[in-house]
C-alpha cells in the first residue's frame, strides 16, 4: 500500500554505513560562519559528523564521496511547517476522511526531504503518526519536531467550527478538527493546562498556541488579541515542567507583548510588530519565527475577500519586520507556513531564496540552518533527536546537502532542487545522489 502511494522508503543506502564516509573536494557553509570554507573534508560515522580534517588527512579505510568542487550546506530547516496540512485544501482538511489527509502527508514528506529540508518544526496538526513512520523508516521524510494540535480559544485562530454549530454546550461532541488532532479548543487556564498536557503526552517537542487573529480563519479579526495572559501562562508553565517551551501565532504588537510577558519563547509571524515590540523580543531572548509573506505567486490561496484584506495587511508589514528584526538584533529563524495549499509546497526552497532580498545570501541561509537549529534546541529534553542540527560541525547530526550553486552569490538554486540538489544525506544515510 505504501509503495502504491509513493510512500516507500527511498534511501539509496538503507543502513548507516559500517565504515566512515568522507565527503571531499568541496567548499562548505557550516551554518553559522558567513563565508564558504575550503581545504577540509567532512567525516561521517554512525549518523554524526565526527571530524573536519584537512583535505586528504581523514581515515584511510573510508567510503569516499567526491563532491566535484560543489557547495555543501547543512540540511535545511523549516521552522514553521504543517506536514499534514500543507498539501490538502482547506475543504479537504476539514471534511475528508483523515486517512486521506495522512496519505497525502506521507507523500509530501518524501518530497520535502528531496527539496533539501531534512528537518521541520511542525507548528500544528495531527503529525505524531507521520513522525513515527518517518523515524521508523516506513516512509521517507524529514525529522519532525511536533507541536500536535494547535491550542486555541473559542473564536480563535484555531477554531474552525461553522457558526451553525454554536453554542457549544457541556455535552456537545468535539468538532472534527479536535477529534482528528488538528486543533484543540480550550478556554480558561484549567482547560489550557489539560490540552497542553495532552499534547505533551502524545510527544510534543513544543506547544503551539494561538495568541492573535489570523488570515486563514474567517471569524477572528487580525487585530484581535487571543488568550488572557493567565491562560498563556498556564501553557508556558505546563511546557516548562516538561523542559520545553511555547510558540505563539500572533501578528500585532499587543498580542506579541502579552505572549512575551507570559513567557512565550517563539513568536510565529509577527509581521505587524512595532519597534518597541521588536526590542522586547530581543530583550526577552525570544525567537522571531518569520516567513516571507509578500502576497505574491507563492501566497496561500484566499478566496474570501476578508481573508484577502487580512493577507494584504500582513504583507505590507513583512519588509519592515525583516529590516527591523535584523537592525535590532532579534533572534530570527526561517519558516514558510505553507497551509492548505495543494502544490504550494514546491515553493519551499524559493521562499527561502527570497530572504536574500533582505540580507546577504549566507545570512539568509543561516536562518534556515544554524539559527533554526538554535531555535529547535529550546525543546531541551523533549528534543526527539538529541543533537545539533543545522550545522556542519563535529558531533552534529550528519544532515548534509551538496548543491550546484554558489550560496555566497545568490540562493536561486534552491528553487530547482530536482536538478541543483545533487546529494541528500540525513543522519548519515544517503537519500539522493547524482554527483557524477
Amino acid at each position: 500500500m505504501f509503495a502504491g502511494f509513493g510512500l516507500a522508503p527511498r534511501e539509496l543506502r538503507a543502513q548507516t554505513p559500517s565504515r566512515p564516509v568522507v565527503l571531499t573536494n568541496l567548499r562548505f557553509f557550516d551554518g553559522t560562519t558567513l563565508s564558504m570554507q575550503t581545504g577540509r573534508d567532512i567525516v561521517v560515522e554512525g549518523g554524526r559528523i565526527t571530524g573536519l580534517p584537512a583535505t586528504g588527512t581523514g581515515p584511510t579505510e573510508a567510503e569516499i564521496i567526491d563532491c566535484g568542487g560543489r557547495a555543501v550546506t547543512p540540511g535545511l530547516i523549516d521552522c514553521h511547517w504543517h506536514a499534514t496540512l500543507a498539501s490538502v485544501s482547506q475543504l479537504a482538511a476539514l471534511t475528508q476522511d483523515i486517512a486521506f489527509v495522512h496519505l497525502v502527508a506521507g507523500q509530501e514528506a518524501g518530497a520535502t526531504l528531496m527539496r533539501g529540508f531534512t528537518t521541520v518544526r511542525d507548528t500544528g496538526g495531527p503529525v505524531f503518526g507521520l513522525k513515527l513512520a518517518i523515524d521508523n523508516g516506513v516512509v521517507t521524510g524529514p525529522r519532525v519536531f511536533p507541536s500536535g494540535a494547535m491550542i486555541s480559544q473559542t473564536s480563535g485562530h484555531g477554531d474552525f467550527r461553522l457558526l451553525n454549530t454554536l453554542p457549544r454546550m457541556p455535552g456537545s461532541e468535539a468538532d472534527y478538527t479536535e477529534r482528528t488532532g488538528v486543533a484543540a479548543i480550550a478556554d480558561g487556564a484549567d482547560e489550557v493546562l489539560r490540552r497542553t498536557r495532552e499534547q505533551l503526552m502524545k510527544g510534543a517537542s513544543q506547544i503551539k498556541i494561538m495568541a492573535g487573529g489570523g488570515v486563514t480563519s474567517l471569524y477572528d479579526p487580525l487585530d484581535a488579541s487571543q488568550y488572557l495572559q493567565e491562560e498563556m501562562e498556564a501553557a508556558v508553565r505546563a511546557a516548562a515542567d516538561w523542559g520545553t517551551y511555547v510558540c505563539a501565532h500572533v501578528y500585532t504588537p499587543a498580542g506579541i507583548q502579552r505572549a512575551l510577558r507570559a513567557g512565550v519563547k517563539s513568536i510565529e509571524h509577527g509581521q505587524l510588530a512595532d519597534l518597541e515590540t521588536a526590542r522586547m523580543m530581543r530583550d526577552e531572548g525570544a525567537w522571531w519565527s518569520i516567513q516571507p509573506f509578500l502576497q505574491d505567486e507563492d501566497s496561500n490561496p484566499r478566496s474570501n475577500p476578508q481573508q484577502q484584506q487580512k493577507a494584504d495587511e500582513v504583507a505590507q508589514g513583512t519588509v519592515r519586520a525583516f529590516e527591523m528584526g535584523r537592525a535590532e538584533g532579534v533572534n530570527m529563524a526561517f519558516g514558510t507556513d505553507v497551509l492548505m495549499n495543494p502544490g504550494g509546497s514546491r515553493s519551499q526552497g524559493r521562499q527561502l531564496a527570497k530572504l536574500a532580498r533582505f540580507m546577504s545570501p549566507l545570512e539568509a541561509l543561516s536562518m534556515a540552518t544554524g539559527k533554526a537549529g538554535e531555535l529547535l534546541a529550546l525543546s531541551g529534553p523533549r528534543d526527539p533527536y538529541q543533537g545539533r542540527l543545522g550545522v556542519i560541525a563535529e558531533g552534529a547530526h550528519a544532515d548534509i546537502l551538496v548543491w550546484d550553486g554558489d550560496p555566497e552569490t545568490d540562493l536561486a538554486f534552491l528553487d530547482n532542487p530536482s536538478t541543483t540538489l545533487r546529494l541528500v544525506m540525513k543522519g548519515g544515510r544517503v537519500f539522493k545522489e547524482t554527483l557524477q
